[in-house]
């Protein structure tokens, strides 16, 4: 079983790593424009605040998230977006400290979910180590964003193992929002860790196989690179067309990012 607390530690760390990136930005440095089109940092921003709120009501009272969830089905396409653009438009100041409130908010409703309940979402209900866990993952790809605008390298670190396990099992959703079946048979994943230890899913003998460094794997499950780009080694037909499919957010598909972009 998960161990709640340990995940709830490392959203607080990959918030923290984040804000340490904004906390001096000045008026003009949160309207920089990111990788994600039509996106500034002020909207990166709105987006996980949003996304924390609405994980709390999730957490705290399911009616109301039901109401949500009704309100958002007209502009499923769309009311990702316009949450974040109406956020943006918030003072840098009042939506930093929004920010720093509403995670924390969200961590404390989680602690006190029940054991075993099943928290609603726009996908299938999650537990709340995988709502902390999804959390984390949208927390350090939204701040990839953040840190390629700002022209900042992040050290890597232990809590990308999260992520690379959501990218993982996020196989099967990856060709179904493509509209594709997915392959019977299992992949192997071998990762190297920040540490240098080895992180690793799937039979040790499948045919269709990745490795590489996990930070090259979350950066292409997140897509916020493209695979020409990353030293990831695929063998297997069916492992390379996943890899062109992955993403571990939901939603529909995403335009990631070009070959070449960053160079």
């Amino acid at each position: 079983m998960a161990d709640l607390e340990a995940l709830l530690a490392d959203f607080t760390a990959e918030c923290a790593d984040l804000d340490r990136l904004i906390a001096n930005l000045d008026p003009a440095g949160w309207q920089r424009d990111t990788p994600a089109a039509g996106w500034t940092i002020a909207h990166q921003i709105a987006h996980l605040n949003w996304t924390d709120q609405v994980a709390t009501v999730s957490a705290t009272d399911p009616v109301e998230f039901d109401k949500l969830v009704q309100a958002a089905l007209p502009k499923a396409l769309t009311f990702v977006d316009e949450a974040a653009e109406e956020g943006a438009k918030t003072p840098a100041p009042q939506l930093l400290a929004t920010w720093r409130q509403d995670r924390a908010a969200l961590v404390e409703a989680l602690r006190t979910v029940p054991a075993g309940t099943k928290l609603p979402w726009f996908g299938p209900p999650m537990s709340p180590a995988s709502m902390v866990t999804a959390r984390l993952m949208e927390t350090w790809a939204h701040g990839h964003d953040v840190a390629d605008t700002l022209g900042v390298t992040r050290e890597p670190t232990a809590r990308l193992r999260h992520i690379a396990h959501i990218g993982v099992r996020t196989r099967n959703f990856a060709y179904l929002t493509h509209g594709k079946p997915a392959p019977g048979e299992e992949f192997r994943i071998e990762l190297s860790a920040p540490d240098g230890s080895a992180w690793t899913w799937g039979p040790a003998e499948a045919a269709q196989r990745i490795s590489g460094p996990a930070l090259d794997f979350c950066q292409l499950v997140t897509q916020r690179r493209h695979l020409d780009d990353l030293g990831l080694d695929v063998v297997g037909a069916d492992a390379r067309e996943w890899l062109g499919l992955a993403q571990a957010f939901a939603g529909p598909p995403g335009s990631g990012r070009t070959a070449g972009q960053f160079d």
